[in-house]
C-alpha cells in the first residue's frame, strides 16, 4: 500500500488505559494519525485509585506485547518476579506451590504506573494526540464518525477511517454495535465481589516473602496478595457481596478477619484494615462475551470491550495485549488492509477470547462454589496437565499414523481397505476414554497454550 495513502489514515482510539495506550503505540509505529479519546482525567495528574494501589500479573503473553513496541525492558524492570503461589491455611502454616520451572515466573506490575508508562510511551510518537475528559457519546462506524463531549461540553463530530474500542467491560463502543444486524452479546455477573486491602512495609521492609502471589483460600471466599516496588502489598478479598453485606462496623470486620485470616491482621494492622475496608465498596466482577469483534473495515473491539473475563484465571491484562500483538501481526499479514485485517482478526481471536473466559470461570467456579480442599484443587490442575500433555502426545501420534497412512494410500496401487474401519474418525472419538467436557478443557488448553 502506497505511503502516501497511510499517512492519511486517521485512527480514533477510544480509552486509554492499558489496552488502548498499547494499541495506540502499536498503530502510530505504522505512521497512522491516532487520537485517543479518555472519559477520565489523565493519570499522570490525576489518581484514578483514590490512593489505592492496584497490581497486576503479567505473564509471558504479555510481555511478547511490550516488547513488540520496545517497552518490555522497561516494564519488567519496574515489576516484582513471583516464582510460586504461597498457600497460607487457616492454622497460620504456609506452603509454597511453584507456576513451574526454576526460570518461570509471572510479574507483579503496577496497574496505575503501567498505564502512565503506557501514555507517556504513545506521546512519543508524533502522530499521536492524546484528548483526556472527553467522552463518547455517539458511534457510527459506516459513516467513520464519532461524537465525543470535552471537558467545555460542547459535542464535538470526528471523522476517521477506523474505530477502535477498547473502552472497557461496559464499552460504549460496543453498545453501539449491539444495535447492528446478527451481533451476539452475553454478560454475566458472578455473585462474587472484590475489594482491595493494603499490607504496609515493615521496617522497611516487605512483610511477607516477597517474590510469591499469596493467597489464603477459604473454601467460597479467598484473599491474595501481590508485591509492591514499595516494599508493601496489594491485597484483594474475592468474597460474596452477601458476606460483604454482613460486616457493617469496624468490630465485625476485626471480628471476620480474626475467624478466618487471622495471620493477615498483624500483617496489615487494624487501623488500616478497617479503614481501607470501608474506604469504598466491594466491586462487581462480569464476564462479557461477543461476536464479531468488528464492523465491517472501519471498527474493531480490544480487550475488555472485546471479552472481559473474570480475574481467576490472572489472564486479562495479558489476553488484553495480545489482542494488540495480534492485531499487528495481522496488518502486516495483509499490508495494512482494514477490509482484510478486521475479518481475520475476529475469527482467529474470538475462540481463544471465548476459551480463556471458560477457563477462568471454570477456575472461579471449582474452587469458589465447591467444598473442594485447596490442596485437591492444585491435585486435579496437575492431573489435568498430565491429561493435556497425554493428551497432546496422542493426538501428536494419531496425526503421525493418519499421515503415513494416506501416503501409503497415494503411493500404493491398491487401496489399504483392511485399514479404515478402525481408524474411522467419528468412530475413534465416540469410543475415546476422554470425555466430552475433558476434550473440551484440552481444546482451550491448546489455544491459549498457542
Amino acid at each position: 500500500m502506497d505511503s502516501s495513502v497511510i499517512q492519511r489514515k486517521k485512527v480514533a482510539v477510544i480509552g486509554g488505559g492499558l489496552v488502548g495506550s498499547l494499541q495506540a503505540c502499536f498503530l502510530a509505529k505504522r505512521n497512522f494519525q491516532i487520537d485517543v479519546y479518555e472519559a477520565r482525567e489523565d493519570p499522570r495528574v490525576a489518581d484514578f485509585t483514590r490512593g489505592r494501589s492496584i497490581n497486576l500479573a503479567l505473564s509471558h503473553r504479555g510481555r511478547q506485547a511490550l516488547k513488540a513496541v520496545g517497552l518490555e525492558d522497561q516494564i519488567v524492570s519496574q515489576g516484582i518476579p513471583m516464582r510460586a503461589r504461597m498457600i497460607h491455611s487457616l492454622s497460620g502454616k504456609k506452603s509454597a506451590v511453584p507456576y513451574g520451572t526454576k526460570s518461570q515466573y509471572i510479574l507483579s506490575v503496577s496497574r496505575e504506573n503501567l498505564n502512565k508508562d503506557l501514555l507517556t510511551a504513545a506521546e512519543k510518537y508524533p502522530s499521536v494526540k492524546m484528548h483526556f475528559n472527553h467522552k463518547l457519546l455517539k458511534c457510527n462506524p459506516e459513516e467513520g464518525m464519532i461524537t465525543v463531549l470535552g471537558s467545555d461540553k460542547v459535542p464535538e463530530d470526528v471523522t476517521c477511517d477506523l474505530i477502535v474500542g477498547c473502552d472497557g467491560a461496559y464499552s460504549t463502543v460496543r453498545s453501539h454495535l449491539m444495535k447492528k444486524p446478527r451481533f451476539d452479546y452475553s454478560q454475566q455477573y458472578i455473585p462474587h465481589g472484590y475489594m482491595e486491602l493494603t499490607i504496609p512495609p515493615k521496617n522497611g521492609d516487605y512483610a511477607m516473602e516477597p517474590n510469591y502471589l499469596h493467597i489464603w483460600p477459604r473454601n467460597t471466599f479467598m484473599m491474595i496478595a501481590l508485591p509492591n516496588m514499595s516494599k508493601s502489598f496489594t491485597c484483594t478479598l474475592f468474597m460474596p457481596f452477601d458476606e460483604f453485606d454482613k460486616l457493617l462496623t469496624s468490630n465485625d470486620v476485626i471480628d471476620f478477619f480474626q475467624k478466618y485470616f487471622p495471620d493477615a491482621i498483624p500483617l496489615i494492622g487494624e487501623k488500616l484494615l478497617v479503614q481501607d475496608f470501608f474506604l469504598l465498596p466491594a466491586q462487581p466482577m462480569i464476564s462479557v462475551k461477543c461476536s464479531s469483534f468488528h464492523f465491517q473495515s472501519h471498527c474493531v473491539l480490544l480487550g475488555d470491550a472485546a471479552h472481559a473475563i473474570v480475574p481467576f484465571f490472572g489472564q486479562g491484562m495479558n489476553a488484553g495485549f495480545e489482542d494488540c500483538l495480534v492485531f499487528d501481526e495481522l496488518m502486516d499479514k495483509f499490508n495494512n488492509d482494514l477490509s482484510l485485517c478486521l475479518p481475520a482478526f475476529s475469527r482467529l481471536r474470538i475462540p481463544d477470547s471465548h476459551a480463556i473466559s471458560d477457563l477462568s470461570m471454570y477456575n472461579y467456579i471449582e474452587v469458589s462454589f465447591s467444598r473442594i480442599r485447596y490442596h485437591e484443587a492444585v491435585q486435579r490442575w496437575h492431573w489435568q496437565k498430565k491429561v493435556i500433555y497425554k493428551g497432546l502426545l496422542f493426538l501428536g501420534s494419531l496425526i503421525a499414523i493418519s499421515s503415513t497412512y494416506l501416503l501409503m494410500h497415494y503411493m500404493s496401487p491398491r487401496p489399504f481397505h483392511y485399514f479404515r474401519r478402525p481408524w474411522n474418525t467419528a468412530h475413534f472419538w465416540n469410543t475415546t476414554c476422554f470425555p466430552t467436557k475433558a476434550m473440551d478443557f484440552l481444546e482451550q488448553i491448546y489455544l491459549i497454550s498457542r
